[in-house]
């Protein structure tokens, strides 16, 4: 009689069941350790890995320009980005001396940045420019970009450049308009910013519309915040009634001195955004600063996701906005016609 194998035996089967447990354990805790050690590892590589660091050129000073700022880092945050956890941003300010823009603007890009914003007009962008034919660059404007030679066409840039136009300083026609029919004077003083290379274009706006209206202007340049005191001199020397603030980062950062001047002069006055009319200004009529802040924090987000500025179309404003000051008004003993009232987009009472 045949004795039965160990392999037709229960006890054998049973053993050979152990066995494949055993070896299915085993696999299992290597398939478990090596996935462990894998995530452990790309855990690592994600901590080890810097995250990316970009730059902030602006022409002005940072302690005024902090709304902007804000409304930067709102756009970043839109796109997933946070400055301090999973971006760097250096920041370079002119402090309002637009000479100092192509020394900063090689700061970033020698510091190896990921992309920079040439924030605070045509003056930064072309600085940012110069320094780098290829670091993505988004720019915040007020004149055109082509004119310029920042981009080759809006829909399509074509170059390391694209950005927004607030196309700002082409208004300045339409804001003399409205500072006459607020407050009709024979002279209007222009306070530009020369170094601005929006300033001339502006100007000759701003002048072809006064002398339509009938009235008289007169140029008062400041480059910096030490040429004011000779502007406002130059104002009452020419018996001026009326202010006219042309578009400019370095203007607008000193908001505040050439609201209180006005003020001061009881002179009505006519800005480019609305934070001169925050701070007390009469008037203002222009696009979105804060829109067009938080518009390039959502460039460079994007930018930094793969997207390329060559074909990143160049963003505008669908609408401008007026803002007045009423309170100011009634100070300046000035009647707001109604018809303009209804027009406006904000009314500080």
């Amino acid at each position: 009689m045949t004795r039965p194998g160990l392999h037709s035996t229960p006890w054998a089967r049973g053993t050979r069941k152990v066995l494949r447990d055993v070896r299915a354990g085993a696999a299992s805790r290597r398939t478990f350790i090596a996935a462990t050690g894998a995530l452990a590892a790309f855990a690592a590589g994600v901590r080890a890995q810097p995250r990316p660091v970009i730059g902030f050129l602006n022409s002005a000073t940072p302690q005024l320009y902090e709304f902007n700022v804000a409304a930067f880092r709102e756009g970043l945050q839109e796109a997933g980005f946070i400055d301090g956890k999973n971006l760097t941003i250096e920041f370079r300010w002119a402090e309002g001396n637009y000479d100092r823009l192509p020394g900063l603007a090689r700061e970033l890009v020698d510091r190896g940045v990921a992309a920079i914003a040439a924030t605070g007009d045509v003056s930064s962008a072309k600085a940012a420019q110069a320094a780098s034919r290829t670091t993505p660059i988004v720019f915040t404007i007020g004149g055109d970009p082509v004119k310029f030679g920042l981009v080759e066409s809006y829909n399509r840039p074509g170059g390391n450049l694209t950005g927004i136009n607030l196309i700002s300083s082409a208004m300045g026609g339409k804001r003399v308009e409205l500072l006459h029919e607020l407050a009709p004077r024979s002279v209007i003083a222009l306070l530009m910013n020369p170094d601005n290379p929006n300033a001339a274009s502006e100007q000759r706006d701003a002048q072809e519309a006064a002398r339509a209206l009938g009235h008289s202007t007169v140029l008062l340049n400041v480059r910096n915040s030490g040429d004011f005191d000779a502007a406002f001199a130059g104002f009452t020397a020419a018996g001026a009634g009326a202010l006219f603030v042309a578009t400019d980062p370095m203007l607008l950062s000193q908001r505040d001195r050439v609201v209180a001047f006005a003020a001061r002069q009881r002179a009505p006055a006519v800005y480019f955004v609305r934070e001169f009319a925050i701070a007390g200004g009469l008037v203002s009529y222009g696009g979105s600063i804060r829109w067009m802040y938080r518009q390039a924090g959502v460039y460079i987000g994007r930018i930094l996701r793969g997207a390329r500025p060559a074909e990143m179309p160049v963003v505008q404003p669908t609408s401008v906005e007026m803002v007045i000051n009423r309170r100011t008004a009634r100070t300046l003993n000035i009647a707001v016609p109604q018809s303009l009232l209804l027009r406006a987009d904000e009314i500080i009472e």
